[in-house]
């Protein structure tokens, strides 16, 4: 069994519950939208692209760690990834245009929002978040989420 997969098998051990599943369908993407847009307010150099905006050296930094990590799973999720962190990154930009110095307040009431969605998801569920176990289904849960459209689709990963 690919290494994906083992992880994936694992992750949803505790990811039974349909109301655990539709929470983190929600939660998820906002969990690692709102990490995207606090690393983009990190005092950093920032790369201009026209048609996107721009982005910070940092946030192009922690982009890679993170696509290194997916590619090491599957080049084709990291793939996919990178076009979704883009998007991200793309209203990240936004925000921080249209709020400012303000934006850091919508990221961090998203991500705590998030994070009791998730918290009680998973008390509904009866079991602990995956990552209290091990730090790197931080990083799963998005593809995970992923891989479901995937095979609805008929799409290898």
């Amino acid at each position: 069994m690919r290494k994906i997969d083992q992880l994936f098998s694992e992750y949803a051990e505790s990811h039974q519950n349909p109301t655990n599943k539709a929470i983190h369908w929600i939660c998820v993407p906002l969990i690692f939208w709102s990490i995207l847009g606090f690393i983009s307010i990190l005092p950093s150099p920032h790369i201009f692209v026209q048609y996107f905006g721009a982005i910070s050296v940092v946030s192009v930094l922690a982009l890679l760690i993170v696509t290194v990590f997916y590619f090491r799973l599957s080049w084709r999720m990291a793939l996919m990834m990178i076009v979704i962190m883009l998007l991200m990154e793309h209203i990240v930009y936004f925000v921080n245009i249209h709020l400012a110095h303000h934006s850091w307040l919508l990221f961090l009431t998203v991500f705590i929002l998030a994070w009791i969605g998730q918290f009680y998801g998973h008390k509904v569920e009866g079991k602990k978040p995956s990552f209290l176990k091990d730090l790197q289904f931080l990083l799963i849960g998005p593809i995970w989420l992923l891989h479901f459209l995937l095979k609805k689709w008929k799409l290898k990963y």
